[in-house]
């Protein structure tokens, strides 16, 4: 489910795109003013309208898919964490193996913390593969006190936390269908373009569609390269439409507790 926003992440992309609109009206107005509105308003523009509008609808549904997919990513990313956890902390119970249990339970807090950074791109994919691969060692310190078939669950656990880093590294750095974004910003730009030269009369009838239309369409393509990255964390790129990292991060206090 798409996390609850702020009010002013709400409308952050309709703040985005008002100094657009401000500004095609008064190309709109002084081109009226001028008497170069020479077009004329036809059915042909607004089938190319609704032809433009199929294809937002396409590229919504593409990113759609991949954005569902990525709300799950965190919550499993941090259960297969806290699963590593559990069994660290069944082991922390025997007080002859109480260090290295400690020890096994750290590096899973540091696990956990690696990823919520990695989000932030704070550190890179391999770093994150590193922490991973460290827990190989833990695993045959702590093999004697686990039976084989809670090791096995263990390294099934590493396995999804790889396979989940790469799925969600792949869907930050690809872009859903770059050639379609560049046909819907062609055709916008031609609409809105052409928009301004078609004579309206009275003139504030031209001045609310050519509103309406161009709000419609910026805003749109605003909205789908935000939605077109849901892992979009980092200081650079503030996005509002952000997979929330809630899991990741209450688990910092699970895990803390385990230490306790």
């Amino acid at each position: 489910m798409i996390q609850n926003l702020p009010l002013h992440s709400r409308w952050s992309l309709l703040l985005k795109t008002i100094p657009f609109i401000i500004i095609i009206l008064i190309v709109k107005y002084l081109i009226d003013f001028f008497n170069y509105d020479i077009l004329q308003f036809s059915a042909l523009f607004t089938a190319i309208i609704s032809a433009n509008i199929f294809l937002i609808s396409f590229l919504i549904s593409g990113v759609l898919s991949d954005y569902k997919e990525s709300e799950k990513i965190p919550s499993d990313m941090a259960s297969a964490i806290i699963s590593l956890a559990d069994e660290g902390f069944i082991v922390l119970q025997n007080k002859e193996q109480e260090k290295e249990a400690r020890e096994y339970l750290a590096h899973i807090q540091l696990l956990n913390i690696t990823y919520i950074d990695w989000f932030h791109q704070k550190t890179s994919t391999m770093n994150v593969m590193e922490e991973l691969s460290k827990l190989n060692k833990y695993f045959h310190t702590l093999s004697p006190l686990i039976s084989p078939p809670s090791l096995t669950r263990l390294k099934q656990e590493q396995n999804t936390l790889r396979k989940l880093l790469n799925r969600a590294d792949t869907i930050r750095e690809t872009s859903f269908l770059g050639t379609g974004y560049a046909i819907v910003e062609t055709i916008s730009f031609i609409l809105i373009a052409t928009m301004l030269f078609i004579g309206f009369n009275p003139i504030y009838e031209g001045i609310i569609f050519t509103a309406f239309v161009s709000l419609i369409l910026i805003y749109m393509i605003f909205f789908i390269k935000d939605l077109d990255n849901p892992f979009g964390y980092s200081q650079d790129e503030i996005l509002t439409e952000e997979v929330s990292l809630r899991p990741l991060i209450e688990n910092k206090n699970i895990l803390k507790k385990y230490l306790d």
